[in-house]
Protein backbone atom coordinates (compact mmCIF):
# COMPACT_ATOMS: atom_id res chain seq x y z
CA UNK A 1 0.00 0.00 0.00
CA UNK A 2 1.46 3.11 -1.07
CA UNK A 3 2.52 5.62 1.56
CA UNK A 4 3.05 8.37 -0.11
CA UNK A 5 1.14 10.24 -2.81
CA UNK A 6 3.55 9.14 -6.07
CA UNK A 7 2.48 8.41 -9.69
CA UNK A 8 4.42 6.54 -12.04
CA UNK A 9 4.22 7.99 -15.12
CA UNK A 10 5.94 6.96 -18.86
CA UNK A 11 5.33 8.50 -22.04
CA UNK A 12 8.09 8.87 -25.08
CA UNK A 13 7.15 12.63 -25.16
CA UNK A 14 9.60 14.74 -23.15
CA UNK A 15 7.43 17.62 -23.05
CA UNK A 16 3.97 15.70 -22.71
CA UNK A 17 6.04 13.74 -19.78
CA UNK A 18 7.25 16.96 -17.86
CA UNK A 19 3.50 18.36 -18.24
CA UNK A 20 1.85 15.93 -16.46
CA UNK A 21 4.97 16.24 -13.92
CA UNK A 22 3.78 19.98 -13.71
CA UNK A 23 0.24 18.87 -13.19
CA UNK A 24 0.75 16.47 -10.44
CA UNK A 25 2.81 18.72 -8.65
CA UNK A 26 0.33 21.31 -9.01
CA UNK A 27 -2.74 18.75 -7.16
CA UNK A 28 -0.02 17.59 -4.45
CA UNK A 29 0.92 14.45 -6.36
CA UNK A 30 4.87 13.55 -6.24
CA UNK A 31 5.82 11.57 -9.58
CA UNK A 32 8.08 9.52 -10.80
CA UNK A 33 9.00 9.97 -14.86
CA UNK A 34 10.20 7.86 -16.91
CA UNK A 35 10.41 7.92 -20.94
CA UNK A 36 10.42 4.33 -22.02
CA UNK A 37 8.76 1.21 -20.85
CA UNK A 38 12.57 -0.28 -20.05
CA UNK A 39 13.43 2.29 -18.09
CA UNK A 40 10.02 2.00 -15.95
CA UNK A 41 11.19 -2.12 -15.86
CA UNK A 42 14.61 -1.27 -14.65
CA UNK A 43 13.32 0.82 -11.64
CA UNK A 44 12.61 -1.96 -10.04
CA UNK A 45 10.12 -0.94 -7.04
CA UNK A 46 6.56 0.13 -7.31
CA UNK A 47 5.23 -0.29 -3.87
CA UNK A 48 5.13 2.90 -3.37
CA UNK A 49 3.41 4.46 -6.14
CA UNK A 50 -0.29 4.97 -5.90
CA UNK A 51 -0.66 4.14 -9.66
CA UNK A 52 0.52 4.26 -13.01
CA UNK A 53 -0.11 6.88 -15.81
CA UNK A 54 1.16 4.88 -19.40
CA UNK A 55 1.12 6.05 -22.79
CA UNK A 56 -0.07 3.06 -25.05
CA UNK A 57 2.68 3.91 -28.09
CA UNK A 58 5.56 4.46 -26.13
CA UNK A 59 8.78 4.13 -28.86
CA UNK A 60 10.15 0.80 -27.47
CA UNK A 61 6.77 -1.04 -27.37
CA UNK A 62 3.23 -0.88 -26.54
CA UNK A 63 2.07 0.56 -23.11
CA UNK A 64 -0.93 -2.48 -23.25
CA UNK A 65 1.74 -4.99 -23.61
CA UNK A 66 3.99 -3.33 -20.66
CA UNK A 67 1.33 -3.77 -18.72
CA UNK A 68 0.80 -7.64 -18.86
CA UNK A 69 4.87 -7.68 -18.49
CA UNK A 70 3.83 -5.83 -15.24
CA UNK A 71 0.73 -8.37 -14.62
CA UNK A 72 3.28 -11.64 -15.35
CA UNK A 73 5.78 -10.06 -12.52
CA UNK A 74 2.89 -10.05 -10.24
CA UNK A 75 3.40 -6.17 -10.18
CA UNK A 76 0.02 -5.12 -9.47
CA UNK A 77 -0.44 -1.50 -9.72
CA UNK A 78 -3.69 0.80 -11.22
CA UNK A 79 -3.51 2.06 -14.72
CA UNK A 80 -4.21 4.96 -16.09
CA UNK A 81 -4.18 4.80 -20.13
CA UNK A 82 -3.29 8.02 -22.12
CA UNK A 83 -3.05 7.86 -25.72
CA UNK A 84 -2.69 10.43 -28.75
CA UNK A 85 -4.30 7.50 -30.76
CA UNK A 86 -7.47 6.53 -30.39
CA UNK A 87 -8.99 3.60 -32.03
CA UNK A 88 -12.07 1.08 -30.56
CA UNK A 89 -9.79 -1.75 -30.83
CA UNK A 90 -6.99 -0.20 -28.95
CA UNK A 91 -9.95 1.46 -26.02
CA UNK A 92 -11.39 -2.08 -25.89
CA UNK A 93 -7.56 -3.99 -25.68
CA UNK A 94 -6.79 -1.09 -22.58
CA UNK A 95 -10.18 -1.78 -21.11
CA UNK A 96 -9.75 -5.66 -21.30
CA UNK A 97 -6.17 -5.16 -19.89
CA UNK A 98 -7.73 -3.62 -16.44
CA UNK A 99 -7.32 0.16 -16.50
CA UNK A 100 -9.02 2.48 -14.02
CA UNK A 101 -9.08 5.46 -17.30
CA UNK A 102 -8.57 5.45 -20.70
CA UNK A 103 -7.93 9.22 -21.53
CA UNK A 104 -7.51 10.50 -25.05
CA UNK A 105 -5.16 13.40 -25.67
CA UNK A 106 -5.27 16.12 -25.26
CA UNK A 107 -7.24 15.74 -22.05
CA UNK A 108 -8.30 17.84 -19.14
CA UNK A 109 -6.30 18.50 -15.92
CA UNK A 110 -9.69 16.66 -14.07
CA UNK A 111 -9.99 13.84 -16.24
CA UNK A 112 -6.29 12.68 -14.96
CA UNK A 113 -6.83 13.95 -11.13
CA UNK A 114 -10.17 12.71 -11.01
CA UNK A 115 -8.96 8.79 -11.04
CA UNK A 116 -6.09 8.89 -8.72
CA UNK A 117 -7.90 11.10 -6.15
CA UNK A 118 -10.53 8.02 -6.49
CA UNK A 119 -7.90 5.80 -5.87
CA UNK A 120 -6.17 7.36 -2.96
CA UNK A 121 -10.10 7.51 -1.28
CA UNK A 122 -10.59 3.92 -1.66
CA UNK A 123 -6.91 3.13 0.43
CA UNK A 124 -7.80 5.45 2.95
Amino acid sequence: MPTAKLVFVVDDNPSMLRGIGRLLRQFGFASRLFETGSALLKHGSFDSAVCLILDINLSDGSGIELRHRLADQGIKIPIIYITGNDSPATRMAAMASGCVAYLTKPFTANSLIQPIERLLAEVV
